[in-house]
């Protein structure tokens, strides 16, 4: 992306302009946290070049995955210069993110140096292979496992019963991993996303979404089954997993270098990077939607952030187990209703995802391509299959079979995109705001809007309050997983407590300063090297994961209504035995 300060003496202002290297972008642009590489150029074309000057600048899919889409700036005019695969919009500064610029050099600056390393990294990551793979993974996956996600689909609700809690207070429940897991998958995502994936990729883009989702149940079930049964029990009697631990004492010492840049890479995109943009997420919403001030958003989310993460995983767990469950079944309410009051019309919109899915219509440019790739890259996304994020809350879980909380978090995914994506896509295409083709309203303007045409004003005012509860939760989660990977490199108190207090910092900065978010860059490129590293693990480990399959169906099998994993079957395996010794509760 390419930005160029000009003076435009026609309208006597400072002008943004963002050249784009796709020439399909919508006519409307999403103020959205900056996270891809950029330089800043002085063209002879344009004149009176203003060095530290203050400009706008609103990308469009630097950072889809944490977009926030909290407002939304038409563009009136947009050009084509003399290359017709670039588009030229111009912005009037002052709209929405500030960036102050530095002064225009010859040379890369280090700081450039290091944006422009982190865009390679990005681009060999999400711009070149990495979604392909993570499809191609999930099929292989559900393939191979013999089809898990649908053999053991109704085993999944078992676990929001109150017989699954293990009993022991000091232990997480497969009830707490789950909701812990899915404060962290849904998050503005869901309602924004979807309505950016609609809008870029035709109604089709859910179908595909749906897709993902149901082959992505098999990828989160064979990661978190491995994180479980490589867990380790820890002094007050929880346990820490997760891919880094997976990778030590599955493939051996000898990879311990993959574990820690897995650690390494975990730490700076969740643990440092996304809840900066979770903070400004809360707080762009409050202040649009409830005209409260940053500042006082800042403060509150911080002492809340504060107060939760040093209680450790036990208030983690016990907040999300509250929080999830009031956002979740709220929003579903929400869109039930809108279904109910539009059933006559579920059947129509039914019939346009498909229809449009594959191509019989078109409601976007690109068409089938388009709602192919919007839709997938919106369903990875959100539920994070594959990315190697989900492992590290699934192993907290006191659980009698690794493959049961496998089963849990496949839910997890289930819930994320199946059910709460579902019901933005709903709100959205029963009603009339939506116009395909259109880029007028978009992201969390266009479900906002196609809320309240269905429900009246106030229904924006829930809206509001769904997206705090949802990027609230992901903040918590975030830092849990930052906390973990941290453990596995250091058993430091000091270090910890330093990593709380910068957690707490961070979320405060994105909340009260937007556009210091800019200087998390390396959060999406990093998170490219996670899933790199945790598909690699997960395709070596396979045939361990395959064994636990096979276990736990023998098991069902025979009669056993609660599988247990035997240890003794497992000793060429570096697993704590102890860990599963005496289970009496899934």
């Amino acid at each position: 992306m390419t930005i160029i300060l000009a003076h435009n003496d026609a309208f006597k202002a400072s002008y943004c302009i963002i050249l784009h290297h796709n020439a399909k972008l919508p006519g409307v642009l999403y103020r959205s946290s900056i996270s891809s590489a950029f330089e800043v150029l002085a063209s002879d074309a344009m004149v009176d070049w203003r060095p530290q000057t203050t400009v706008t600048v609103i990308p469009t899919c630097c950072d889809e995955r944490r977009r926030e889409d909290t407002g939304t700036t038409k563009i009136n005019s947009p050009i084509q210069n003399s290359d017709s695969c670039w588009q030229a919009i111009f912005l009037p500064t002052g709209s929405h993110y500030n960036l102050p610029l530095g002064e225009k050099t010859g040379d890369l600056n280090l700081m450039e140096m290091i944006e422009s390393f982190f865009g390679v990294i990005g681009d060999l990551t999400w711009g070149w292979a990495l979604i392909p793979f993570l499809v191609i993974f999930g099929v292989f996956f559900t393939a191979a496992s013999g089809f898990v996600q649908f053999k053991y689909f109704f085993r999944m609700f078992r676990v929001l019963s109150g017989s699954n809690q293990t009993g022991d207070p000091n232990a997480i429940s497969a009830r707490e991993a789950l909701f812990l897991s899915v404060g962290g998958r849904v998050g503005g995502g869901n309602i924004a996303g979807v309505a950016v994936a609609i809008t870029l990729g035709g109604p089709g883009a859910v179908f595909w979404m749906w897709a993902i989702a149901v082959v992505g149940m098999a990828t989160s079930l064979v990661e978190c089954s491995l994180a479980q049964l490589y867990k380790e029990p820890e002094e007050d009697g929880t346990f820490r997993g997760g891919p880094a631990r997976t990778i030590i004492h599955g493939l051996g010492a000898d990879y311990r270098w993959l574990a820690i840049v897995y650690a390494i890479s975990l730490i700076a995109a969740f643990g440092i990077g996304f809840p900066a943009f979770q903070g400004n997420t809360v707080a762009g919403a409050a202040a649009d939607s409830l005209g409260i001030s940053r500042i006082i958003t800042g403060v509150v989310l911080a002492a809340g952030t504060a107060y939760i993460v040093y209680g450790g995983i036990h208030r983690i767990a016990k907040a999300c187990d509250i929080i999830v469950p009031v956002m979740a079944l709220g929003y579903i309410a929400m869109a039930l209703i809108v279904i109910v009051l539009n059933i006559g019309g579920i059947p129509a919109v039914i019939g346009t995802i498909v229809s449009n899915a594959f191509g019989f219509e078109e409601a976007v440019s690109g068409g089938m391509g388009a709602a192919i790739a919007q839709g997938l890259r919106r369903g990875l996304f959100s539920n994070e299959a594959g990315l190697g994020s989900a492992p590290n809350v699934a192993a907290t879980a006191d659980v009698r079979h690794p493959i049961s909380q496998g089963i849990t978090q496949s839910f997890s995914v289930f819930i994320d995109t199946i059910v709460i994506c579902s019901c933005t896509a709903f709100v959205i295409l029963l009603g009339d705001v939506y116009v395909p083709g259109a880029s007028d309203i978009n992201g969390v303007a266009l479900t906002q809007q196609s809320l309240v045409s269905h429900l009246g004003a106030w229904s924006q005012y829930f809206l509001t309050g769904a997206v705090l509860l949802f990027a609230f939760s992901s903040i918590i989660y975030n830092y849990y997983l930052g906390e973990n990977a941290l453990t596995f490199m250091t058993d430091s108190d000091m270090v910890l407590h330093g990593f709380k207090i910068a957690l707490v910092g961070i979320v405060f900065l994105g909340a009260v300063a937007p556009a210091a978010t800019s200087v998390f860059f390396f959060s999406d490129p990093m998170m490219g090297i996670l899933a790199v590293v945790n598909l690699l693990m997960l395709i070596m480990m396979f045939p361990v994961a395959k064994r636990l399959i096979v276990d736990f169906s023998d098991q069902l099998k025979s009669g056993v209504e609660r599988p247990v994993l035997d240890p003794k079957k497992y000793k060429d395996l570096d697993i704590n035995t102890k860990v599963w010794t005496g289970k009496v509760n899934d």
